[in-house]
């Protein structure tokens, strides 16, 4: 049975079409793995000197496959959609390059492409590391961040310490990368919703009182109640977290 490829390309590396795909193509045996999940696989490669991150998705089931097929875009498809409106809107991801999606009665596999960022951290280094050099001013800029987030009506559901990327650059400054972008949702975010959204970066009661200013400045709200919300939130999905270990530790 024929397999039908459905490919788009950013027209900046059309250039590397021919190759791209010949990779893809070959996934199994081209390039370096990055991580090799049970679900995901992500693998780098360079091309003509541009160095690639290609995330290879898990293969749906057969019922997926049709959702993905018919009535949903797939995962390496949206990746590339919401990567290019970040990057639209002057947020940091990396570059994308390109996505493709197999089909034969239903989906099969699927691809996504961006450029390789080289990154200082991530943020879960600050989760773990609270003598970490310039902690405070990573955690500042990253309320300002994430309010840049919000004012550009960008609820990045997975916004977790693991899918941001930092890197240092000059005058003090950090930029930030947002990766594993296929969970979104576009709307306008009131106060309550905004920091709820903080609740997958696992703060601790000293990294949100060094935020909750920031944001609240900028916002416009009271400082305190910017940092209750950020607590209460947190204290939630952390707690819920929490149980769920214990019960998965208990069988």
């Amino acid at each position: 049975m024929k397999v039908n490829n459905n490919l788009a390309i950013n027209p900046a590396y059309s250039h590397l079409l021919g190759e791209l795909v010949a990779v893809l193509q070959d996934f199994e045996n081209q390039g370096e793995y990055v991580t090799k999940g049970e679900r995901n696989v992500i693998k780098k490669a360079t091309i003509q000197g541009v160095k690639l991150n290609i995330k290879k998705f898990k293969t749906p089931n057969f019922f997926q496959s049709l959702v993905y097929q018919f009535l949903r875009k797939s995962k390496a498809k949206r990746s590339f959609e919401y990567a290019n409106i970040l990057t639209k809107v002057g947020i940091k991801t990396p570059l994308p390059i390109a996505f493709l999606e197999q089909f034969r009665f239903g989906l099969k596999e699927s691809f996504y492409v961006s450029e390789h960022v080289e990154y200082d951290l991530d943020f879960r280094v600050l989760n773990h590391s609270p003598n970490y050099p310039e902690r405070d001013e990573i955690l500042r800029q990253m309320a300002t961040f994430t309010f840049k987030l919000h004012e550009n009506n960008i609820n990045f559901l997975d916004h977790s310490p693991g899918n941001t990327l930092i890197k240092k650059t000059e005058n003090n400054t950090f930029n930030f990368y947002l990766i594993d972008l296929n969970r979104m949702r576009f709307e306008l975010m009131d106060l309550k919703k905004r920091m709820h959204n903080f609740r997958r970066l696992w703060l601790s009661k000293k990294m949100i009182n060094v935020m909750a200013p920031v944001y609240a400045a900028l916002v416009g709200s009271p400082e305190d109640e910017v940092r209750q919300l950020m607590q209460l939130y947190s204290k939630e999905f952390q707690g819920k977290v929490n149980k769920r270990k214990l019960r998965k530790r208990r069988g």
